[in-house]
């Protein structure tokens, strides 16, 4: 932990400023993120996919900050957000355990640090993620601030909650209103079906162009369902979003996309983000910032030097195969030689990577 008690909010600050300076070089090697993708087909070109979504990190100690959860559980309740076009690990803003799943403030914060770090040329398309703890008349109202600077377009696609007023919407929804879902590869989904609440649904104080969409689904066994779900057999989920355009199917599975988040979470557990080293809040803030970096050069490292499986293995196998082989560093000849083991089943992409990332030219 040495160094990492001297790191406080100014510091922090300036961390991110520099990442935020190699994020835009690592853009430029790549000639721009690579296109988020949904439902067998793409988000849309130049679109940049910011999913934001908390997680639990459990404290197996009394730590600073650290409290028992809303899931019976004891630590912190962190917000991430990712990328869904490069796996990187933009913002995390670290949080008590107690700290509010819809917490607007918290939200609103750490998306403004998740688009610091998109390249500015980047930023003029963005799609923000999230589930319905992200969908409170807060973070919906700087969203729609945020789409209507010049140049810039900001979409939405956040859980929403079922309510009262949802289900007689739903109810009053006519058989032809239904149109078949799709599942991930862009074929029809059997038992699955959307259609848009938008016009049967009062929303006063929202933002305008704010649309419902719903999605019915027959469960699957042992589900937990609301009396509501139980009067029709159908288990219902819905989203907002802001998009005017395309087929509500796609939309749809679009949104369900954001589960993607999930396996980012869990390697940014795997790089770091599940064992925070020390009692004081204020330092394992200052190791989160560290997980996500470390996050973001294996991304970069996937995306510049790796292709196959490696490039889209988790932590755990790219650590076995590659980041903890066996290897001597020698000199002879004026230079330095990595010597792996000839007989490493990986050895031959570890040298292609290698060779790859030596021939980045020079920024300067």
């Amino acid at each position: 932990m040495a160094g990492l008690d001297e790191i406080g909010v100014v510091q922090l600050r300036r961390i991110a400023k520099a990442r935020a300076r190699v994020r835009a070089r690592m853009w430029q090697l790549f000639g721009g993120p690579p296109t988020a993708r949904a439902a067998g087909r793409d988000i849309g070109t130049g679109v940049v996919v910011l999913d934001v979504d908390s997680t639990i990190v459990i404290a197996h100690s009394d730590k600073e900050g650290a409290a028992a959860t809303y899931k019976h559980s004891y630590g912190f309740h962190p917000i991430l957000v990712t990328c869904d076009n490069t796996a990187e690990l933009l913002a995390i803003k670290l949080r008590p355990g107690n700290g509010g799943a819809n917490t607007a403030a918290d939200h609103l914060d750490v998306l403004a640090q998740a688009i610091a770090q998109v390249p500015a040329k980047h930023r003029r398309h963005l799609l923000i993620r999230g589930d319905s703890a992200a969908a409170t008349h807060a973070v919906l109202d700087w969203l729609t601030q945020q789409d209507s600077k010049r140049g810039r377009r900001v979409e939405y696609s956040l859980g929403w909650s079922i309510g009262e007023a949802e289900r007689a919407a739903i109810t009053a929804l006519p058989a032809s209103a239904w149109s078949p879902a799709i599942d991930a590869d862009g074929g029809v989904r059997d038992g699955a079906a959307v259609a848009e609440l938008t016009g049967l649904l009062p929303l006063p104080g929202w933002p305008a162009g704010m649309r419902v969409i719903v999605r019915r689904e027959r469960p699957h066994p042992g589900a937990q369902l609301t009396l509501f779900e139980h009067r029709d057999g159908w288990r219902y989920t819905a989203f907002v979003t802001n998009t005017t355009v395309g087929a509500l199917q796609w939309l749809e599975a679009r949104h369900r996309a954001h589960a993607r988040v999930e396996d980012r979470i869990r390697c940014a557990k795997d790089t770091g983000l599940r064992r925070l080293p020390s009692r004081e809040f204020a330092i394992n803030q200052a190791w989160c910032t560290a997980a996500a970096i470390a996050v973001d050069l294996i991304a970069w490292l996937q995306l510049i030097g790796l292709d196959g499986d490696l490039a889209k293995a988790e932590p755990k196998r790219l650590r076995y195969r590659i980041l903890h082989t066996a290897a001597r560093l020698v000199h002879g000849q004026g230079r330095r030689w990595l010597r792996i083991p000839a007989d490493w089943p990986w050895a031959e992409q570890i040298t292609t990577a290698f060779n790859q990332i030596t021939t980045i030219p020079d920024p300067g």
